[in-house]
């Protein structure tokens, strides 16, 4: 390498290493974290349920150039069509499955991608969607409540007759 891209090489690497990391709070979102537990409470009659099951499958992953996605699908969910490279082919149930077998294979799964911002002030985060399983959340900004416990992330929602609670664990990898 020549002194000049050595010299240029070396100038920019505080750049790099300040684009590789979010300032503030933002920047403890950074990983990949597993959901731990979901519940949805009824607001009126206080009755729990578990939408992705409990324990849950999830994973949600927040990187420093602002991006996201998460993952979360209950294991107990009916097995419907067949595995993928199982000789028909995963696709087969999607393309040929009744209307049974698409609520099947639709409920307990969400999954979702997009960018993100942090609001200290409110202590919320939010995630810009842009590529949805649910096509009306498509284009919409996903608001939750956060809270920082140990390895855990904490995120809250409320709607008028629902308080969801995810907690996330930061992957220890």
């Amino acid at each position: 390498m020549n002194r000049r891209k050595a010299v240029t090489a070396i100038s920019l690497a505080p750049i790099a290493a300040a684009r590789a990391k979010k300032p503030g709070t933002a920047g403890k979102f950074i990983g990949v974290w597993s959901l731990v537990s979901c519940e949805y409470k009824d607001k009126t009659t206080g009755a729990v349920r578990y939408p992705y099951g409990n324990p849950p499958v999830g994973r949600i992953t927040y990187d420093a150039e602002g991006r996201m996605s998460a993952q979360l699908m209950n294991p107990g969910r009916k097995r419907v069509g067949t595995p993928a490279g199982g000789g028909g082919g995963g696709a087969t149930a999607a393309r040929d499955g009744s209307p049974e077998d698409m609520r099947e294979i639709l409920n307990g799964f969400v999954a979702y991608y997009g960018t993100f911002d942090v609001d200290e002030s409110s202590r919320t985060v939010i995630h810009h969607v842009q590529a949805a399983l649910i096509p009306s959340w498509v284009g919409t900004d996903l608001r939750r409540g956060y809270e920082f416990a140990g390895n855990q992330l904490i995120l809250t929602a409320t709607t008028s007759q629902t308080a969801i609670r995810l907690v996330w664990q930061r992957d220890g990898k």
